[in-house]
């Protein structure tokens, strides 16, 4: 199994470019409206050649107001345009998977799973034949879900190896009123990443692994050897380092990683 992916926002890159490329990190990288809006695949492209160690690459898509699931039409319109615009950086550099939003909330839909699921396959249907084409899967990623039926049902419905799930511990943590075995029971076949913080369950604190309430020996052993991608999701660069060194301690993936390059820059990837 490779080594964990660090995420970090696009434009943050360049604070933290040294100490990425030094320990020759694998990354997720987060790609959010704004960023969306400037940039150019001349500068993807550049990107590619700062990152000419080869590294490990999934892609965080665009989330803020965007719904692949909404009723009306224009916006879900948009919501695809901002998906295809990061399918187009995954053209460039390849990432093997990128997180979505499910956009999912049981009151916003009134209770009716029937009707996101509609609107959610006409625009996950037609981006997943895209994301096939580019060599990368697509993962829906746990948000505020009680429990696991919505995703599992979109997982199902999508009937594709390349589309599936991203279990976000944190988020599970927070929101979820099913037990933990009753989530791995019905998204483990459709696992094609993981995001890994920790907090105690009352705010998204975004911890390094293990230092929160949420049982990640547990989660692990649940999971029994997954192959997928394991993200850590932390906002520093010790908090990296913390969550770098638990997550080898109970997975057994050993990453060489310089501490002293994280003491020069406290802010860190967020």
């Amino acid at each position: 199994m490779q080594s964990p992916h660090i995420h970090i926002p696009y434009h943050r890159l360049s604070e933290h470019l040294s100490f990425i490329r030094e320990n020759r990190l694998d990354l997720e990288l987060y790609f959010g409206g704004s960023v969306l809006d400037v940039l150019t695949l001349d500068a993807v492209r550049e990107l590619a050649s700062l990152l000419d160690y080869g590294p490990s690459l999934s892609f965080h898509a665009p989330f803020m107001d965007l719904s692949p699931g909404a009723v009306d039409s224009r916006v879900r319109e948009a919501t695809m345009e901002r998906f295809r615009q990061t399918l187009d950086i995954a053209d460039i550099l390849r990432p093997k998977a990128i997180v979505f939003h499910s956009g999912y909330e049981k009151w916003r839909y009134g209770l009716n799973m029937e009707l996101w699921l509609e609107k959610s396959l006409q625009t996950w249907q037609p981006l997943n034949k895209l994301a096939v084409d580019i060599g990368t899967k697509i993962a829906i990623e746990n948000i505020f879900e009680e429990e696991p039926s919505n995703l599992k049902l979109l997982a199902e419905s999508m009937a594709s190896d390349n589309f599936g799930i991203c279990f976000d511990t944190g988020h599970f943590n927070l929101f979820s009123k099913s037990p933990l075995e009753d989530w791995i029971e019905a998204l483990r076949p459709y696992i094609v990443e993981l995001h890994l913080h920790d907090n105690h369950g009352t705010t998204d604190e975004h911890l390094p692994m293990g230092e929160g309430q949420f049982d990640f020996i547990k989660f692990f052993n649940l999971l029994d050897d997954r192959d997928c991608v394991h993200t850590l999701e932390a906002h520093t660069q010790e908090h990296v380092l913390r969550s770098m060194q638990y997550h080898a301690r109970i997975t057994g993936i050993i990453t060489d990683i310089s501490s002293g390059s994280a003491g020069r820059n406290p802010s860190g990837p967020a």
